[in-house]
């Protein structure tokens, strides 16, 4: 009879034991700014890893592509922040504000950076309100500026890869005939402007002060005209001009908004009156372009009726989650674009754009919350218990 032996073997670590592990598993936890903090009370180890500079960066980076809509900025009366998220990740009105000195032109949002444009100085800024940090750059030569001959819009994007680091894209118009448009792209990286890149655009089209650009799939887009829209590829540094559906420029009193569509493609959303639709740019291996409709939205069985049966007003775009601001009678609103929900938000008055505050943040776990409402709560410690079981 053989008899077989075993050696004896160390026992391994429970998985929640493990701080490699523990950190992959707080990693996914979702990208509100009450997550952390409420997960760090459930004790000192975890305290202690959430805490930890290097995870909330880890943090940050895991979760860049769907950051959450923690609000809007209101750009009507200075620059302030307002909530638009509910307890416990609702961060006080105020909580993120600006005073700029000098007249300024606010050309656009993208997580969490702000990019606004000087017109006496000639100068662009870059804000980053979560660090508190103004960045001012010169407008690199070639870029005079004038209202309606050669007026000047750009945006700001973080570095691919890379949320240390920043580009601004600023296009305009040459001012000449035959008209060009032009952009230059600056790298916080780097520290200079990039070559100024061009091309021809039609004689009515100019670059509108204001209107923001939308970031779909490699490209940027702007809205320049009544009938055209301005693209820019970011990996193959190229201009182009597309027009807009025949169907589109034909019809009256409408509102015409670059949007993203399923698949992240750019796309358009047309507001006429209580009729919203949704319009997909497609291109054939020819690349010949062609505009379909993808969705009709009835707005006026979507929000609120009032009295005066007077028709929204659209007031902002939030394109990594794929919102809408509308300005009714009865106050604003948000509506997702692709399920439809509906949230009024708590503010009055009439406002011409709200600019959507997109960001991954990340409150102190310190001696304090900055301002977000943290409540120790059970789920943690049977969401705990969950998590050791599972691996038990």
């Amino acid at each position: 009879m053989t008899t077989t032996s075993f050696l004896p073997r160390s026992a391994a670590a429970p998985p929640l034991d493990d701080d490699d592990l523990l950190s992959e598993i707080l990693l996914r936890l979702p990208p509100q700014p009450s997550s952390l903090p409420r997960a760090s009370l459930v004790c000192r180890r975890w305290r202690s890893l959430l805490s930890d500079p290097a995870f909330r960066r880890r943090f940050r980076i895991h979760h860049r592509r769907s950051p959450p809509l923690l609000g809007f900025i209101d750009a009507n009366q200075g620059i302030t922040f307002q909530p638009a998220l509910d307890a416990p990740d609702r961060l006080p009105r105020g909580h993120f504000s600006l005073n700029l000195d000098d007249r300024y032109m606010t050309l656009g949002w993208r997580h969490g950076l702000a990019l606004f444009f000087l017109p006496i100085p000639l100068q662009v800024v870059v804000w980053d309100p979560v660090a508190g940090v103004q960045h001012r750059l010169a407008v690199p030569p070639g870029f005079g500026f004038h209202p309606l001959e050669n007026p000047i819009n750009g945006t700001v994007l973080p570095a691919a890869g890379d949320i240390d680091h920043f580009q601004v894209v600023l296009v305009s118009s040459d001012g000449k005939q035959p008209r060009r448009a032009l952009a230059r792209v600056y790298s916080s990286e780097t520290g200079v402007w990039g070559d100024s890149i061009s091309c021809p655009v039609p004689l009515v089209s100019m670059v509108h002060i204001g209107e923001p650009a939308v970031l779909a799939g490699n490209c940027i887009y702007w809205l320049v005209s009544a009938s055209n829209i301005l693209e820019f590829d970011l990996e193959r540094q190229t201009l182009a001009v597309t027009l807009l559906p025949a169907q589109v420029l034909t019809s009256r009193n409408r509102h015409v908004s670059v949007i993203r569509v399923e698949g992240g493609e750019m796309g358009l959303l047309v507001v006429s009156g209580f009729i919203a639709q949704l319009w997909k740019r497609e291109t054939d291996s020819h690349g010949d372009v062609s505009w379909s409709i993808g969705r009709t939205i009835e707005l006026d069985k979507l929000l609120p009726r009032n009295s005066e049966k007077e028709p929204p007003n659209m007031i902002g775009y939030a394109e990594e989650n794929n919102v809408a601001f509308f300005w009714t009678v009865g106050g604003v609103f948000m509506v997702h674009l692709e399920s439809l929900q509906l949230k009024k938000l708590p503010v009055t008055g009439i406002a011409y754009r709200y600019y959507p505050f997109e960001i991954v943040y990340t409150p102190g776990i310190g001696g304090g919350h900055e301002g977000v409402e943290v409540v120790r709560h059970l789920w943690w410690t049977r969401w705990r218990r969950y998590i050791r079981q599972l691996f038990s």
